[in-house]
């Protein structure tokens, strides 16, 4: 599929060869401390127990890739366990150098597309960044509704205290 920018990204399952590629991604957007409650310091080890989610409780981790390179992944897992299991919880990471150039929406429909044929009714986002403005918008293009929000709960490496929005949307 190719985006706006021409850029032609392809998806899949991601396997346990991806990991270095996916730490790349991983480290540059977590390091920057605006969109994610990861420690900025954190370490390969602990970042790949965290996101590479793949056979474990019907979850699993996704790569995004650009002429052979992973340019970005995301997960999807149940948001929660028992009762609340039938609604997804996912997130989404891009390569700085591909932001803006259509690689996360087409990986969104991806996603969503699995998230759907997994069977879970929604998909909630405990998490969105208040001033993560594209992630806003994206998700809301996409049918997302902004159900909650919590003020200063995220500490931005720039702005200080920020909110986080759960966003929700039916599949």
């Amino acid at each position: 599929m190719a985006t706006g920018d021409g850029v032609s990204p392809s998806f899949r399952v991601a396997a346990p060869e991806d990991w270095s590629g996916i730490w790349c991604v991983f480290q540059a957007v977590v390091r920057s401390g605006d969109t994610y409650f990861y420690p900025q310091d954190i370490s390969k080890s602990e970042a790949k127990e965290l996101w590479f989610v793949n056979g474990k409780n019907n979850a699993w981790t996704f790569v995004a890739i650009v002429d052979d390179e992973i340019v970005g992944t995301a997960y999807l897992k149940p948001n929660a366990i028992g009762l609340g299991n039938h609604i997804a919880n996912a997130g989404w990471m891009i390569a700085p150098h591909c932001a803006g150039k259509g690689v996360g929406r087409a990986f969104a429909h991806f996603v969503l597309d699995k998230a759907k044929g997994a069977g879970f009714y929604g998909m909630q986002f405990n998490a969105v960044i208040a001033s993560n403005e594209r992630a806003i918008a994206l998700w809301k293009s996409l049918g997302f509704e902004i159900v909650g929000t919590v003020p200063d709960a995220f500490r931005h490496a720039e702005r200080g205290l920020t909110a986080i929005h759960v966003m929700y949307a039916r599949l």
